[in-house]
This record gives structure tokens, sequence and C-alpha cells, in this order.
């Protein structure tokens, strides 16, 4: 995305990725190893497959077949792209995708969100994060969060604070 922090679009460009079927092919070559988690990581990876047939959801569900890796994570996945499927299916279904989500916030300020031109308010995230607790109460949830935002004030900075105080979440990258 162009959120107006974020300079990965200038460097990476477009989103893209392998098909399911290489992800999977390379997973399975991993499980021949020692190697015992993989975890599953990108930039925006709740949007594999966009523009296409396949979709994040459909690769987990292909991942959670592989024998021979103990455990994956889904790592940084943001809040409007981490569906309740994908939560309920990590967290219920599978047998290999562990209790945790790292799911980036930045601020619990709507006003701070929308100049960041973040995709989701705090109502959405408020409600990410007790969808999974409701499931996984020992779930790990992992946050991160930009203070110092260009025009943040005193005001907006207690908004996140108090957002932060009120959710169940494990930890935070500040």
């Amino acid at each position: 995305y162009f959120c107006t922090f974020c300079t990965i679009p200038l460097a990476r460009g477009k989103s893209r990725n392998a098909t399911i079927e290489k992800t999977v092919a390379e997973a399975a070559k991993i499980a021949q190893t020692d190697i015992k988690e993989v975890v599953i990581t990108g930039v925006n990876i709740g949007d594999f497959g966009q523009g296409g047939d396949e979709n994040f959801f459909q690769l987990i569900k292909e991942l959670d077949k592989i024998d021979g890796i103990d455990r994956f994570r889904i790592s940084s996945i943001e809040p409007n792209l981490l569906s309740n499927e994908i939560i309920h299916f990590s967290l219920e279904e599978s047998k290999h995708f562990v209790p945790h989500f790292h799911i980036p916030l930045q601020s619990g300020s709507d006003k701070l969100l929308q100049k960041m031109r973040r995709k989701y308010l705090s109502n959405l995230y408020a409600e990410r994060v007790a969808y999974i607790k409701s499931l996984r109460p020992d779930c790990c949830i992992g946050v991160d969060v930009i203070v110092g935002f260009p025009g943040e004030t005193d005001e907006d900075f207690m908004e996140s604070m108090n957002f932060l105080k009120d959710l169940d979440i494990s930890y935070l990258h500040v």
C-alpha cells in the first residue's frame, strides 16, 4: 500500500507472489530438513494472490497439509486482510499453525489512521483481536505502533495509549 510513512512500494514495486503450488513445493522441501517452524512472511501477505484465482486462505490450508513441519506462524498481516475464516482455520482447524498473529495497528487514533492512509479504523482492529481471543484466550498477538507521526497531538497519543490498554495483546513493536 502507499501509506504516508512507507517506502516499500517505491523500493519493491507492486505486490507479487509465487503460486500456491510453488510455495507448497518449497515448504515440502523444507519439511525434509531439520527445520521445524516456517514463518509465512512478506509485504502484505494477506494480499497473496491479489488479482488472481488464489488467495491467502487457500495458501494456509494447503500448507497445513504438509507433514514434517511442526509449526507454521503467520507473520505481519494487516487487520483488514486478516479475515475471520483465516483466524478460525488457524486457531480451530489447523494441525500446524501456532496461536500467534502479528497485526500492525500503527495508531489507535482513527484520525491518524486516516492521515496515514491505512485501510482500516480502530474498531475493525478491536473486532479482530476480540474474535481471536474468543477462540483462543492464550493466543499471542503482537502489534506495531508508530509514535510521533507528523501532526500527532498529545490527545492523539493518549487515544492510542488508551486503545492499547483496552486490547488483550501480548507485545508491542513501537
